[in-house]
């Protein structure tokens, strides 16, 4: 059995709308697996020695228990900073790596790059633009999580803002290629 590199624990987040896609994509085949979200776990899970889906359900038929699933029932709303306060309420760790699921070509070096570089503050992977959702958190984020929820402010780029972040560079768009709408659907299906 290979240990895994990294101690933090890993969170996918499956819990979104996907209403460009017209359909659940954390739900859609890809590869040679059922789903995107079987992927995606099956891919980080031997690199982490914890790793998670956030959702406010349990969709996922390949996993064995709940115990891998981190609910984001705070509130009725679909929000990135809902599944983050849900997430960083719940893991036992002072920090989490993040990683949504449309983001299948994310590179395990990549990944190694965010949370070395994740010392004492928040990391995000950057290209032509931010992946706000591809990178490391801190526990230390959540009363300004909270104090935004109160507010009714879900932007995250509001939360990058407050924090002390570090923006890592990248420049392979294809591997932060983010699955939005059936055109990316179909453009990674062909780079897989």
């Amino acid at each position: 059995m290979i240990t895994p590199q990294f101690d933090i624990p890993c969170v996918i987040l499956c819990g979104g709308k996907s209403s460009r896609m017209g359909e659940d994509k954390a739900l859609l085949p890809f590869s040679n697996y059922n789903t995107l979200t079987q992927y995606q776990f099956d891919r980080l899970k031997p690199h982490f020695k914890d790793i998670y889906l956030s959702s406010k359900t349990n969709k996922f038929d390949f996993l064995k228990s709940h115990e891998n699933i981190i609910y984001d029932n705070i509130s009725d709303e679909s929000s990135p900073l809902i599944a983050l306060k849900s997430i960083l309420e719940t893991i036992k760790s002072d920090k989490v790596f993040v990683i949504t699921v449309d983001t299948p070509f994310v590179k395990i070096d990549s990944i190694e790059k965010l949370i070395n570089e994740s010392l004492s503050n928040s990391t995000i992977a950057v290209t032509s633009r931010e992946h706000n959702l591809c990178g490391v958190y801190n526990k230390s984020c959540l009363p300004i999580i909270n104090e935004m929820i109160k507010e009714n402010n879900h932007k995250i780029g509001f939360l990058l803002k407050k924090i002390e972040l570090k923006k890592i560079e990248f420049f392979d768009e294809n591997e932060f290629l983010n699955l939005n709408k059936k055109e990316d659907y179909q453009k990674a299906l062909s780079l897989i």
